[in-house]
């Protein structure tokens, strides 16, 4: 049997919570993986510490003023750098096969589009790629077939699955699943007054702050329909979400004769990473199985619009179309902040997001630059955003 040629991996964002999830499973496949390249902000006791289990040929901060510090933290024969540039050039460096995206924001749209343009693999976390810049993105990909995206997402690795050999004229609608965050038991009069630290009460997973808001308002699941829009090119009319309290269906597709294919998994990040990685081979390991009798019961719950305007927001946001996921975006990540810093209600952070959609003309995807110029005009306005 021939040995399985090394893929050799650059992690960009490999300090949050997917990046160490992430320096897991590269650890535990050595005899598949090469990690080449380390990226990260500002957390730089953690990268160190990836770099001396990895021993990469690079470690990167995208803080410039952070490069003489790092470089002291990091063993001999690594080297470090700093900046966004960096960051870029791993992304297309030639000992660089695979490029892990979960770095926060905008940073990450760039590297995956060189990434791809040069046939690379991209296995991709960040939100903000495909919603920002979802068709540049998505374009750039059909034009390099021998590289292509891999989402690592639980729920767009679900649907990935599902969707293997089908043909698009077998697909009815692809239902994305969500837990209902920490509000799922909540009256909406109730989450009127919530805190932003009964929004960070998450019931299934552990995340960063902005992701467990997001899944609180589930804004997370109206950015998950526009990425799903784009991954596998299905018109607004065919994607939905419904609530797996459960946290273990991850995704279903329903077919136009009535069937239904479910993605199932306990509820661990490692396992979509692991096969975006791995993919198109699926490899064992134990990060945990589904002791199908301990299931007493699998609910599947409706997702109440009324109670979470986000999902009206994000298919208006499919709908329409060019420039408008990315206000979507950009609107929604001042009004998380806003919240954050007790400026506006839980509630607000809705309204906030749909007038900046309405103030926002809508435009045509044309550049990166047409686009980041409209998530900045998006954030200005959202920033002065008072309730009416």
């Amino acid at each position: 049997m021939p040995e399985t040629k090394l893929q050799r991996v650059a992690v960009l964002g490999a300090t949050g919570s997917i990046g160490r999830s992430a320096a897991a499973e590269l650890s535990t496949f050595t005899d598949r993986f090469e990690v080449t390249i380390l990226a990260a902000r500002n957390n730089l006791s953690e990268l160190a510490a990836q770099s001396r289990i990895f021993h990469p040929r690079q470690t990167i901060t995208t803080d410039p003023d952070k490069l003489a510090e790092l470089a002291a933290l990091l063993p001999p024969g690594v080297e470090a750098a700093a900046g966004e540039k960096a960051m870029l050039e791993a992304a297309i460096a030639d000992d660089v096969d695979i490029v892990l995206c979960a770095v926060l924001g905008t940073a990450g749209i760039h590297p995956v589009l060189e990434a791809l343009k040069r046939g690379k693999k991209v296995a991709l976390a960040s939100k903000e790629v495909l919603a920002l810049a979802g068709e540049l993105v998505m374009a750039e990909a059909k034009k390099h077939p021998e590289g292509g995206i891999v989402p690592i997402d639980s729920e767009h690795s679900g649907v990935f699955q599902c969707l293997q050999g089908r043909r698009p004229d077998e697909i009815a609608k692809v239902w994305l699943t969500a837990s209902g965050g920490a509000f799922r038991d909540w009256s909406a009069e109730e989450m009127a007054t919530a805190t932003f630290a009964d929004a960070l009460k998450h019931p299934t997973w552990k995340m960063g702050s902005k992701i467990t808001i997001d899944s609180a308002s589930m804004m997370n699941k109206a950015l998950e329909l526009i990425e799903a829009h784009f991954l596998f090119d299905l018109p607004p009319e065919k994607l939905d979400a419904v609530i797996n309290p459960q946290s273990v269906i991850h995704a279903l597709a329903e077919l136009t004769d009535g069937s239904f294919i479910a993605q199932m998994s306990i509820p661990d990040m490692r396992l979509a990473i692991r096969y975006a990685l791995t993919y198109p081979e699926r490899l064992p390991g134990a990060v945990g199985r589904i002791n199908l009798p301990d299931l007493a019961h699998l609910d599947l719950i409706a997702a109440d619009e009324k109670k979470y305007p986000a999902l009206t927001l994000g298919k208006a946001a499919v709908a329409a179309g060019g420039t408008m996921p990315a206000v979507l975006n950009a609107a929604n990540e001042v009004a998380v902040e806003k919240f954050r810093r007790g400026e506006i209600s839980f509630p607000d952070i809705w309204h906030l997001v749909a007038d900046v959609m309405d103030s926002i003309p809508l435009e045509k995807q044309e550049s990166l630059e047409q686009i980041l110029d409209c998530d900045l005009r998006a954030r200005q306005c959202a920033a002065k955003w008072q309730k009416r």
